[in-house]
C-alpha cells in the first residue's frame, strides 16, 4: 500500500472543509457600489448547520452504496466528517430510514426523505439552543 491518505479521504476532507466555511462565514463581498465596507454574514443557525452537514453525508454515503466499487464513505468516522456524537446519531438514524426508503421507491425518495427528515431532528436536536454536555454533544 502507498503512503499518505487515500484520495477520497482527501476530496472528503476538503469537501467538509469548503462546506463549513461556507456554512459559517458565508461569502459576502464589498458594497458594490463602494460607499460601505464589506460586512461578515451572520454564521449559519446550529440547526441549518446540521441540516446541511447529514443532507450531505447522508448523500455520499447513500451513492457510495449504490456504486459498490465506491468506497468513499465507508472509512470516515463521524469527527472526520465534521460531526458531533448527537450529529452522527442524527446521520445513523436518517441513513437507516433513507436506506428502506431507496429500497422501496428508489434514489429520489430517498433524498427527499433525508432532506426532510435532516430537518426535523436537527430543529428537535437544537430547539433549546445548543446542546450541552461537551464540546462534541
Amino acid at each position: 500500500m502507498g503512503s499518505g491518505p487515500a484520495p477520497w479521504r482527501a476530496a472528503a476532507t476538503a469537501a467538509t472543509t469548503a462546506l463549513l466555511a461556507a456554512a459559517l462565514l458565508g461569502c459576502a463581498g464589498p458594497d458594490p457600489s463602494g460607499t460601505r465596507p464589506a460586512t461578515a454574514p451572520a454564521p449559519a443557525a446550529p440547526e441549518k448547520l446540521c441540516t446541511d452537514l447529514i443532507v450531505h453525508w447522508a448523500g455520499v454515503i447513500l451513492e457510495a452504496g449504490e456504486n459498490p466499487g465506491d468506497d468513499d464513505a465507508g472509512h470516515l468516522d463521524y469527527q472526520s466528517m465534521g460531526l458531533s456524537g448527537g450529529q452522527n446519531d442524527i446521520l445513523l438514524a436518517v441513513l437507516a430510514d433513507a436506506r428502506a426508503e431507496q429500497r422501496a421507491k428508489g434514489p429520489t425518495a430517498a433524498r427527499e426523505l433525508t432532506a426532510r427528515e435532516a430537518q426535523r431532528r436537527c430543529a428537535e436536536r437544537y430547539r433549546s439552543g445548543t446542546p450541552t454536555g461537551g464540546p462534541w454533544q
